[in-house]
């Protein structure tokens, strides 16, 4: 009877340590630390992509040829330059001299190649019968391309001379206004425009 007693209570023992060691295994997972979620949402901060900046658009000033290039009785005075005429990559400004009564109006378009500047002269050449009253074409040897056509306004208000021409991917136009039936000198364009062509030469690296 003894026997079964101590039998019964080693089987009660070791049912005991069996509970205790299940318990200790089943302890639940700790929740991660306040850390660890800070270090895992600063990395995905981290990891977003940064916005481009917008491009900024070529600053083309340095190509104008300046008011003291301008050889003339008279003394010219350089306006302000605008940067992207009519929205297109290129300057543009006006000489004006202190008479009052002469103008040159310097418009330099940069197009994507030679041969996109060359289709802009022939578009321009073609549209310019509605800026000259029977106008007269002819060649040029400034640059590449070059033309002159002459003529007064269609308003006969002002007589006007405009050399266009080309110098690589550059397209420019020359247009000297004056006095109706007034005409500037043939030596004195092709001086301005030699001095125009050069300058964009120069700094397009042609």
């Amino acid at each position: 009877m003894r026997g079964s007693q101590l039998a019964v209570t080693g089987v009660a023992a070791a049912a005991a340590v069996a509970l205790s060691l299940a318990g200790c295994g089943s302890k639940p997972a700790s929740a991660p630390s306040k850390s660890a979620s800070a270090t895992s949402s600063a990395g995905s901060a981290t990891s977003a992509p940064a916005s481009p900046s917008p491009a900024q658009p070529t600053d083309y000033t340095g190509l104008l040829i300046q008011a003291a290039d301008i050889n003339a009785p008279v003394a010219f005075t350089a306006g302000q330059p605008t940067n992207s005429p009519n929205g297109q990559p290129g300057v543009a400004t006006t000489f004006s001299a202190q008479d009052g009564n002469h103008v040159i109006k310097d418009t330099i378009q940069v197009l994507a190649d030679p041969g996109a500047a060359t289709d802009a002269l022939n578009a321009a050449k073609a549209g310019q019968g509605a800026a000259l009253k029977h106008p007269t074409t002819d060649a040029s040897k400034i640059g590449s391309n070059g033309v002159v056509l002459t003529g007064n306004s269609s308003d006969n208000s002002k007589g006007i001379a405009i050399l266009l021409f080309t110098e690589g991917k550059a397209f420019v136009t020359l247009e000297f206004d004056g006095p109706a039936d007034s005409l500037p000198p043939e030596d004195f364009v092709n001086d301005v425009g030699t001095k125009q062509d050069a300058a964009v030469k120069k700094g397009l690296g042609g």
